[in-house]
């Protein structure tokens, strides 16, 4: 089941925006806290973000961002494994693309939490849990 954390919304002049909370595992108790999101852009410049909260009911200094893995790996010189994660995804070249990332915990609600945008549009944003 896919929730749209954002639809279709084009820049207005406004750096900021803060998309709608959206439930996630551990509103529900599930236990593996895989949340996928894939994000949609075009032409976009601007900084996303994906923050959650561990509060039912929470206001704006619960929440905290995520570390967004995109499911890349890298190997160290001692063999181990480690995956490449990020709380911020920056764009500063108009950025057209479809990405999928993942961001793993047992939160409650989730939101996409865009900054720094100055061009372009965000086609979508959608979290599959």
């Amino acid at each position: 089941m896919a929730d749209r954390l954002l639809e279709t919304v084009s820049y207005t002049g406004s750096s900021t925006l803060i998309g709608n909370k959206f439930k996630g595992d551990g509103f529900y108790g599930m236990s593996d806290g895989l949340h996928t999101f894939e994000i949609s852009l075009t032409g976009f410049i601007g900084k996303i973000k994906i923050q959650a909260t561990l509060a039912l009911d929470p206001n704006e200094q619960d929440w905290f961002d995520t570390d967004i893995g995109n499911g890349s790996q890298t190997m160290d010189t001692t063999g181990l494994i480690q995956s490449a994660s990020k709380t911020t995804i920056e764009y500063t070249g108009a950025e057209t693309s479809i990405n999928a990332y993942n961001v793993t915990g047992n939160l409650v609600w989730v939101r996409a939490y865009i900054i720094d945008w100055t061009e372009g549009s965000i086609q979508s944003i959608k979290m599959n849990r």
